[in-house]
């Protein structure tokens, strides 16, 4: 399997059926030449101005089965950072109390 077919291929989470994407890059062990782990660049931000979201980075032992169409994985997802308040909650919180 070349590098562009395994690109082309759905990154699945096994936990919950989650589509996290398409690899973006391999992260290859110098001296061995094996792979260490396949990256997903985040996703961008009003259009790639505000720049990415963080880079997920799945070590090669939770990759569970590579097949025809996707690549499963067993790992977690970090949890979602809390985004802050935007201008009219604010605004309403303040408003009411």
């Amino acid at each position: 399997m070349t590098f562009r077919e395994l690109c082309a291929k759905e990154v699945v989470q096994l936990s919950n059926g989650a589509c996290l994407g398409k690899a973006d890059d391999l992260e290859l062990d110098p001296q061995t030449a094996q792979i260490q782990s396949l990256q997903l660049l985040g996703r961008p931000r009003f259009f790639g101005l505000l720049g990415r979201d963080a880079t997920l980075t799945i070590p090669w032992e939770e990759i569970d089965k590579i097949g025809v169409d996707a690549v499963l994985v067993r790992t977690e997802l970090p949890p979602p950072e809390p985004k802050p308040a935007s201008f009219w909650q604010t605004l309403r919180h303040w408003l009411d109390g």
